[in-house]
């Protein structure tokens, strides 16, 4: 098959999908149709595609995968069409407990606690129920407490490939105390 069947497969496919497809992935679902050509290649070409003609969509990795969103500068609009669909609000609680868990995981509730200093049993369950995070396991210790890590809906709602995008710690600390409520913009990955 010639290299811009396979581009437009693999731009109809990420066109479709609602989460973030990886190359191997595609490289699967294209099966023997993909065989000789280089599927990463094909996805930035794609990509630089649309930077080129200054589409309103961009190609983005997100949670180790590609997919369509929308760039930046259309936010309002969109925010517009899905109302508050398009934000999830968190408190600062939850958005401080989310960074915890983040920057340590895997982690259980009890460190959560001893770092924040309160109990976190509700926040852990806001947090579960919107797949911010998700129990990853069981530690080997007294009592076999659950231990929690980030998703990869964390990655897509915070736009990152990998944890390695996080800040470090040096940088986001400035000092200054944290707004009441934080809201999540998912404009970019709707």
């Amino acid at each position: 098959m010639e290299k811009n069947q396979v581009k437009q497969i693999i731009e109809a496919l990420i066109f479709i999908t609602d989460t973030p497809l990886s190359v191997q992935t595609i490289s699967d679902i294209l099966g023997e149709t993909g065989l000789g050509h280089n599927v990463e290649t094909l996805v930035q070409d794609i990509g630089k595609e649309y930077e080129e003609r200054r589409s309103p969509m961009e190609l983005k990795f997100i949670a180790n995968g590609y997919q369509l969103a929308t760039r930046k500068e259309f936010a309002p609009w969109i925010h517009r069409l899905y109302k508050e669909k398009t934000t999830l609000r968190l408190s600062a609680s939850a958005m401080e407990t989310l960074s915890i868990i983040a920057y340590k995981q895997p982690i259980t509730r009890s460190e959560i606690e001893e770092i924040r200093g309160v109990e976190a049993t509700g926040v852990l369950e806001t947090l579960l129920e919107r797949k911010l995070i998700r129990i990853v396991g069981r530690k080997e210790t007294i009592g076999r407490p659950l231990l929690y890590g980030t998703t990869t809906e964390f990655l897509r709602h915070f736009g990152l490939g990998h944890l390695t995008e996080l800040p470090s710690i040096e940088e986001i600390s400035s000092g200054e105390e944290p707004a009441a409520e934080t809201e999540i913009s998912t404009e970019e990955t709707e």
